[in-house]
């Protein structure tokens, strides 16, 4: 099935509540898949097209504050339209899930591929201090399960998680191997398990109250220091990677997404060459591998930065190694996809001196 699709029957299998979204391409086989499901007549599963992705943000915001799994998916000028909204949930620290298949851009853009989306997810696109947990799917089958790892995640940290794909990964077709079905949460276990929900059912408790504003600096700053307690602990914890040929490398290539699996050829073509190339492949572009990066940087004589954007996660890269090897990059962006001869044609040319 195709990475759209995959989302979607995941979404029911991981007992979500509700999906409240608006179509957009290439992301819209989510909706369509889902409707065509009809989750509501077996498990439940709320599925509503919304009059905009600025409604459907915010509907994932009233479902979210009473403690049900939801989520949206969008493509890359609807998840702008979604930044107030993402806001709002960080700062009232509810969880939910949303699906970004990036295209190219700025603006409207073309319908094709793009990984220029980075920026606007990690470092967050809306106002204020707030980080949204960052899963790169680069397979369908990655773009299955990451669904109930984000939520997950989203629970265990009451924190907006973000699934960042793009136009290849949702639109190619590959095997998946779906999981068992998950029972929704009933209204008992979430006033049991979520007791910052408001679930209408106030016993000896004090209110629910979900906002995000607080009219008085200090009280805003002391709940500021706790979201970045919070993000510290995600960022010593939830740090997921993938190595490819590292031990003996001499040089690193680092790519996430649709560009780690063209890398992958591009490192077996380089050591046909003679050169010695790893990869390392973020899997959460938040928390980024700072850490393993840096462990890199002390056996590698240079780092190359692949994406499909003019350069945005080279800056993470670059002060990963903290300026301590070279770093590079390499970039197809507005919709086109490098090659994995490009690559290593990039790798000789950046810092090899070929």
């Amino acid at each position: 099935m195709k990475g759209n699709e995959a989302i979607a029957e995941a979404a029911i299998r991981a007992g979500v509540d509700g999906y409240f979204g608006y179509p957009i391409t290439p992301q819209s086989e989510v909706m369509e898949t889902l409707m065509a499901e009809k989750p509501w007549e077996t498990t439940g599963m709320v599925v509503l097209q919304a009059e905009s992705e600025i409604a459907s943000i915010n509907m994932v915001y009233g479902g979210a504050g009473c403690g049900k799994r939801v989520m949206t998916s969008s493509s890359s000028p609807g998840v702008s339209l979604m930044q107030e909204g993402l806001t709002y949930l960080a700062g009232a620290e509810l969880p939910c899930v949303v699906v970004n298949v990036v295209r190219g851009g700025p603006g409207l853009g073309t319908i094709q591929p793009a990984q220029s989306d980075y920026f606007q997810t990690v470092k967050g696109g809306g106002h204020g201090d707030y980080k949204l947990i960052t899963l790169a799917p680069a397979s369908v089958q990655e773009m299955a399960d990451f669904v109930e790892t984000a939520f997950d995640l989203a629970f265990k940290y009451r924190n907006p998680v973000m699934i960042l794909s793009d136009g290849v990964i949702g639109q190619m077709m590959e095997k998946v191997e779906l999981k068992e079905f998950k029972p929704r949460w009933t209204a008992e276990y979430i006033e049991q398990n979520h007791s910052w929900a408001t679930t209408g059912k106030k016993k000896d408790r004090a209110k629910n109250i979900i906002t995000s504003v607080q009219l008085e600096a200090s009280v805003q700053e002391a709940f500021n220091h706790k979201l970045q307690n919070k993000y510290q602990q995600v960022e010593e914890n939830e740090v997921l990677f993938e190595e490819t040929m590292c031990d003996d490398a001499e040089y690193l290539v680092v790519a996430y997404g649709s560009s780690a699996r063209i890398c992958q050829k591009s490192v077996e073509l380089a050591r046909e060459k003679g050169i010695k190339v790893g990869m390392l492949r973020p899997i959460t572009l938040y928390p980024f591998p700072t850490k393993q990066l840096q462990e890199r940087a002390k056996q590698v004589k240079g780092i190359l930065s692949v994406e499909m954007s003019a350069g945005q996660m080279v800056e993470d890269v670059k002060l990963a190694v903290e300026c301590k090897v070279p770093v590079e990059h390499f970039g197809r962006f507005g919709g086109s996809v490098h090659s994995p001869g490009e690559v290593v044609e990039a790798l000789e040319q950046k810092l090899i001196g070929g």
